[in-house]
């Protein structure tokens, strides 16, 4: 329960740090505060489901860099296929704030923003998709940062030949320069 607390402690920080995307309709303005965990358990809705809630939010996914990524819809029995959990990336739903001055009846409605049937077609949260996603993060991970090694190596090559070029330049400048001192000279 302590780690409980702390861990939500620890991601509402990292929400509000990272400056969490939602807003609600036109009737709501977001509010720049969100409590991670009454934001877990809301309610979500679709455009087709008016007052009926299609599920609830059963995770939020962050990334290596502390930002929410995705959240995780837990669906009661959408379009008749029994109760699957789907990823819903940042961008594709919206929270509403209700009872914001009351802490204690603090309440979020979470607005995806796709029709049931697109909702069936994100991802379903589970061991394979995990798995998979952990994968290619790192993947990308380490493409970005061989990326920006193999940036640097260039830039610090272009730079060292630029610098020898330079350098030639001036020598052959002033040999020229003192060239032409010792024929006037002469």
């Amino acid at each position: 329960m302590i780690q409980q607390k702390a861990f939500n402690k620890t991601l509402l920080a990292a929400l509000v740090a990272a400056g969490m995307t939602v807003s609600g309709s036109a009737m709501a303005a977001p509010q720049g505060l969100y409590s991670a965990d009454e934001l877990t358990d809301a309610e979500v809705f679709s455009p087709q489901s008016g007052d009926e809630a299609i599920g609830e939010v059963e995770d939020i996914l962050l990334d290596e860099d502390m930002k929410v990524r995705a959240i995780v819809v837990d669906t009661s029995n959408l379009l008749d296929l029994g109760a699957r959990q789907y990823v819903i990336d940042t961008g594709k739903f919206t929270v509403e704030t209700r009872n914001d001055d009351d802490l204690d009846d603090l309440e979020y409605r979470v607005n995806v923003d796709m029709t049931e049937e697109e909702i069936t077609q994100q991802p379903e949260y589970d061991n394979d998709w995990w798995a998979q996603t952990k994968k290619s993060a790192a993947s990308a991970w380490e493409d970005t940062k061989q990326g920006a090694q193999s940036a640097w190596e260039s830039t610090k090559a272009a730079t060292s030949d630029a610098l020898t070029s330079a350098g030639q330049a001036i020598e052959s400048a002033g040999d020229k320069t003192e060239q032409a001192t010792d024929e006037a000279a002469n």
